[in-house]
């Protein structure tokens, strides 16, 4: 992707990561959209070629400089870079040594971040909608009754702030259940 004028003139047209090359990349730190200056930090090919190697240790050392950037972007991708390469000493040093706002953090940790499934009580993966078989008897509380072993529970629905409930209605009430006690049918 070509560079607007406004982002290479940001750093007198050089990299914003090694400081040291022409940036001829855009890089848009997701999951931020490439909408806002903001969000990208100019880049340069060996940069790039860089991100997408394991074995270039060495060359992230010149986040050293970046980390202290004045820019938000600058600072999430060399903390992200640089969380790469944590168990090497120089990185960890430094990642300890610099004092990041918790929103940049979690922006440049966004990246690890592994999104919850819900599984059953046998491993398989649950999505919205699927149908599901309660494996044993389950006192419904607040209501009057038990929903016994075998159960279909349709169309179920994901909790999306715990991978371990779900919801579904059994006797025409909605309920949350535990994953671990169902089986996807």
């Amino acid at each position: 992707m070509s560079i607007s004028q406004q982002l290479k003139e940001r750093n007198q047209d050089l990299c914003e990561l090694c400081n040291t090359e022409i940036a001829t990349t855009e890089y848009t730190v997701s999951p931020k959209s490439d909408d806002s200056i903001d969000n990208q930090v100019a880049v340069c090919e060996t940069c790039i070629n860089a991100m997408g190697d394991s074995n270039s240790a060495f060359h992230w050392r010149c986040l050293e400089g970046s980390i202290w950037s004045p820019f938000d972007s600058v600072k999430a991708l060399s903390y992200r870079l640089l969380h790469q390469f944590k168990e090497e000493s120089w990185s960890s040093d430094l990642i300890s040594s610099v004092d990041l706002d918790e929103n940049t953090i979690q922006w440049a940790l966004s990246a690890f971040e592994v999104p919850d499934v819900h599984k059953d009580a046998y491993g398989n993966i649950l999505e919205t909608g699927d149908n599901v078989v309660l494996t044993q008897a389950l006192n419904v509380k607040g209501t009057n009754f038990t929903a016994s072993k075998g159960t279909v529970v349709k169309k179920i629905k994901l909790v999306s702030d715990n991978a371990e409930q779900i919801e579904g209605k059994i006797n025409e009430q909605t309920i949350v259940i535990l994953t671990k006690f169902v089986k996807k049918g």
